[in-house]
């Protein structure tokens, strides 16, 4: 219903409107196909963590899919930071997301790219949402599935129906994520990044064309660097994130966030192990430096 639209500020192709206000062409290519990309910002207290890190994604994802760049990073921070003022200023939000999503733009309906489109540019904030102090503390439930998704699953597409899917199979059996496999070797979860740990090493499957490259890659890495964690990442069978000592989410909400069940069954011990400790500590320093 459009009563339960929030009635925020958003950015609309140039524009500051209200969000139950913005309007898009029904043949936006965006709306007609997902033929789009998106990225998220965390703020914390009014400020972008690892801006340029999400600038650089978007760039990849926009040059995969032959869409223009319509700005330069100085216009995102400008854009970004007057919305986050305005949703503060409305609803006294600290900690935020900034979803920003670009489409080729509005065109006569066309499976072939049409060149010299307008892209259209949508953007908003929203308060962020973390994980509950219960589920730092006990851990979170997941579940298996084979990965059903397209094979380009480094851009962060609009198209999003795969991701719909796969999510609704943890929400179908009360449980927080769905963590996915691609011929017996772990791919990704619906929406997060997996992290296995075995013998006191952090695993993550390699950065290639079928796992998203979520900003936490790099930063679980350095990380594990910082307070002296071995890393890798590998080919990571289904057996190893069955026998795992230790299994993490990562994304902008979670951060880092422990799983401790897994089909029913217990992760290790069945609690948040020593790993995630000493990475969600550091977790947190890093969010006092890294800001824009």
């Amino acid at each position: 219903m459009l009563s339960d639209l929030p009635d925020t500020l958003c950015f609309l192709n140039g524009e500051f409107t209200r969000v139950r206000d913005a309007r898009v062409s029904v043949l936006d290519r965006g709306f007609i196909f997902g033929d789009g990309v998106y990225e998220v910002l965390p703020a914390y207290a009014g400020r972008l963590f690892r801006f340029e890190q999400h600038m650089d994604r978007l760039d990849r994802s926009l040059a995969e899919t032959r869409i223009p760049q319509p700005f330069a990073r100085k216009r995102w921070l400008e854009i970004a930071r007057h919305l986050m003022h305005s949703l503060t200023s409305s609803t006294g939000a600290a900690d935020q997301l900034v979803y920003i999503q670009i489409t080729r733009g509005v065109a006569r309906r066309d499976h072939v790219m049409p060149e010299g489109l307008t892209p259209t540019v949508f953007v908003m904030t929203s308060e962020m949402k973390p994980p509950s102090m219960a589920q730092r503390a006990d851990g979170v439930p997941c579940v298996t599935a084979d990965d059903f998704r397209w094979q380009k699953a480094h851009i962060k597409s609009t198209s999003l129906l795969g991701a719909v899917f796969a999510r609704q199979i943890s929400a179908d059996a009360g449980a927080v994520e769905t963590i996915m496999f691609r011929d017996g070797w772990l791919s990704e979860a619906a929406s997060s990044n997996v992290w296995v740990v075995r013998d006191g090493v952090v695993s993550g499957p390699p950065k290639d064309h079928l796992v998203l490259q979520g900003i936490r890659y790099d930063l679980i890495e350095e990380l594990c660097a910082e307070t002296g964690i071995p890393f890798r990442l590998r080919r990571i069978p289904r057996e190893d994130v069955l026998a795992a000592d230790e299994l993490m989410l990562s994304s902008a909400t979670k951060e880092v966030l422990p799983v401790t069940l897994l089909d029913d069954r217990p992760v290790g011990t069945g609690r948040p192990g020593p790993i995630y400790q000493r990475l969600h500590a550091a977790y947190q320093g890093a969010k006092t430096r890294q800001l824009t």
